[in-house]
This record gives C-alpha cells, structure tokens and sequence, in this order.
C-alpha cells in the first residue's frame, strides 16, 4: 500500500496551528503502561505526541513516512525519529512498554500495522490511538466551520476520513480493549490561528491544488462576523480512544 502523503506540503504550518495534546492523557498512559522505559509514537507528524511522552517515558521512538515533517519535528533529548511507515517498526521500538498513534491510525494499512504492532509490543504493553473531529467554539462560529467543513471543503476529505468521523468505530482493532476517560484538548486562540489551523485541513490543501483559489477567503467576512469582538475565545475538541493490552 502507497504511503497516503497528504501533510507534507503544509508541514510548517501543521506544527505551528495544530492543537497541543492534554497532559492528562500521557500521564494516565504512563499509569496503565507495565514499565516506563520506552515509548514508540507511530506517525509522528511534527513529534507533538512524542514530546509529551517523554515527559513520563525514559526514551521515546517517533516514526514517521515524510520527511518534510520530520523537518519541522519538534527536538526534546528523549525522542529519537525514524523515518519510515508504520507498517515497518524501527528496531529501535522492539519491546515498547507503549504505542501511540495520534491522530493516524485511519491512514495505515490495518492488515500488515497490526501484525507489526503485536510483534513490536512487549508483553502486557498497551497500544492507544486516539483522533479529534471537528472543533467547537460557539454555535455562531461551528456553524460556519462546519458549513466549510461539509459543503465547501467536503468533497476533498480523503476517503479515510470516514473513520474520524466515527471515533475509530469503524477500525478494526487488534488487542483486547481498556475503557479510557473522557479527554478534551484545548486552546485559547485568536481568529487567525483559527483560521491557521482550517488552513492546514488536507481537503482544505485539496481544494487549492484543484481550483488554483483558497476556500477559506470567501468565508473571512462570515468568520469575523461569527466571532465578534472578542480577541480570543476557547476552543475544545474532544478526543475519543481506543485502548488496549497485549495480551
């Protein structure tokens, strides 16, 4: 299966826009993890995920297929990356205490990452993938974003993204699962780093490779009517799990 590049092109701004993981989330992780010696992030993207892990974990292996976001890969002193796809573990992850797939999992190939995955886990280490679908502010601006998300931008999703939009329901999953608590990340943002973060959608990279013009422009005056005066307002998306154990 082809490697689904579909971030490469907006790497700079997919480190810069994307929301920060809670703390929560990694420090629960590190409880139900059987040691804390290694880490493996799969699909690493910009190492967000990786670097909150090492905050608990000793080292931390983050893998990634583009090497244009591993060019804007966020350093900390216990993360290692490795280019290359999922389906083919680094050596250097052979025994992880912990995988995580943050945001990723509906692009790999299921049939040929699993196998690798349960290969690659030690005994009883857990494996957790998590995704965020569509970001809430207020009813005034969702409305707009997803009027964008639907019916502007919505023929460019890639199909996979079907499985954002269902939690990972629809996912085959390949270990006996854990019941994970409710997390939500969070961000203060102005309407710019909104729209930054719009920016960096794959359909929205899509849409302007196919029409030659920016989707979101047509909809700036909508947005900054939706947003009112207020420079920055909260905005939540919540995170749905899936968690289990190698047994």
């Amino acid at each position: 299966m082809r490697f689904q590049d579909h971030f490469s092109t907006q790497a700079g701004a997919y480190a810069q826009f994307r929301p920060r993981y809670p703390r929560e989330l990694f420090a629960w992780l590190a409880s139900i993890a059987a040691d804390t010696r290694l880490a493996w992030d799969v699909g690493t993207g910009n190492g967000q995920a990786a670097c909150a892990l090492a905050e608990y974990f000793e080292s931390v292996i983050a893998s990634e297929p583009s090497a244009e976001q591993l060019a804007h890969a966020m350093a900390h002193p216990r993360v290692r990356y490795c280019m290359g796809p999922a389906e083919a573990p680094p050596p250097e992850a052979q025994g992880a205490s912990l995988a995580v797939a943050a945001q990723a999992l509906h692009w790999f190939d299921h049939a040929r990452f699993y196998p690798a995955l349960r290969r690659t886990l030690a005994p009883s280490g857990v494996f957790a993938a998590w995704c965020y679908g569509h970001v809430t502010v207020n009813p005034a601006v969702d409305a707009v974003v997803q009027h964008y998300y639907s019916d502007i931008v919505g023929p460019y999703w890639p199909p996979d993204r079907r499985h954002i939009e269902s939690g990972y329901a629809t996912l085959p999953f390949p270990l006996p699962e854990i019941a994970a608590p409710a997390f939500v990340m969070s961000a203060e943002w102005t309407l710019e780093a909104l729209l930054g973060y719009l920016d960096t959608w794959s359909a929205t990279r899509r849409y302007l490779a196919a029409h030659g013009t920016h989707p979101l422009e047509p909809l700036r005056a909508a947005f900054t009517q939706a947003w009112g005066d207020t420079p920055a307002r909260t905005i939540r998306w919540p995170l749905t799990l899936r968690v289990g154990r190698n047994l």
